[in-house]
């Protein structure tokens, strides 16, 4: 017997054949079991649960819009208005950082109220502190709304951004109605809110009426209410049927 065969008849009795090498195949099943158990459902609720920031996070973008809506309707004053509100969210910001928590929303908002000032300031106007997030929320339902047409829709990007891969679930038919569906869901608030923001504003705007008080109530109910509402839409599609995530970040045949 030569050297070599020794040497394969060794290997082949300690195992050390590639067959069965420890952590290899034997390990796959229970790799895609784990991965498997994900659902959309599951993707879904983490990725709006972060976006949202909890009933904290909502309070923080809401506050600040309170107080400069209540504050001009007490004083009639544009930058003292302006001021309050953002004396709140610095105060929020303040509380964050004392308690060493994430500033994110407060953030969030503070960049948010710094555009719509520099729009109400510029035009003396304060309905035009509403203004911005007319023309953002209307941008938003039209580029949405268009991922959906070409069949690329917004919820299945970020579905395939979070199992890893961006593109593989386009090859289940059913996974891209459901995205799309989803993807319906978050243009309708946007859309809600341009369809009632937009009126209230061009007739304060215009002189028709007085409805700068109507504009900041709608302004704050139709935020993240309406963002919970599209949610609770979401959750009630997806109970319908579970889509399962696979090894590979393709998404499974249980939802229609």
């Amino acid at each position: 017997m030569t050297d070599h065969q020794r040497a394969a008849e060794t290997a082949d009795s300690t195992g050390g054949g590639t067959d069965a090498v420890p952590g290899g195949a034997s390990e796959a099943p229970a790799a895609r079991k784990q991965v498997s158990e994900q659902t959309v459902e599951a993707v879904v609720r983490q990725q709006l649960a972060k976006a949202l920031g909890g009933k904290r996070g909502m309070l923080e973008t809401a506050v600040p819009t309170l107080g400069f809506t209540f504050s001009y309707l007490a004083l009639e004053d544009l930058r003292t208005a302006l001021g309050i509100g953002f004396a709140l969210a610095i105060a929020l910001g303040a509380v964050r950082l004392v308690q060493r928590s994430s500033v994110q929303f407060v953030v969030n908002s503070l960049f948010g109220m710094a555009i719509a000032a520099v729009f109400a300031l510029r035009s003396g106007e304060a309905e035009d502190f509403a203004l911005p997030g007319i023309i953002y929320n209307a941008v938003y339902a039209v580029v949405l709304a268009l991922t959906v047409l070409i069949r690329w829709p917004a919820m299945g990007l970020l579905i395939g951004a979070v199992t890893g891969d961006v593109t593989a679930w386009r090859r289940n038919p059913a996974v891209v109605k459901l995205s799309s569906r989803l993807t319906w869901l978050l243009v309708l608030p946007c859309v809600v809110r341009v369809a009632v923001q937009l009126p209230l504003w061009a007739a304060e705007s215009y002189g028709v009426a007085s409805t700068f008080a109507l504009l900041g109530i709608a302004k704050i109910a139709l935020g993240w209410p309406l963002q919970v509402a599209a949610f609770a839409g979401m959750v009630w599609l997806l109970a319908r049927g579970r889509t399962p995530v696979d090894s590979v970040g393709v998404l499974g045949t249980g939802a229609d």
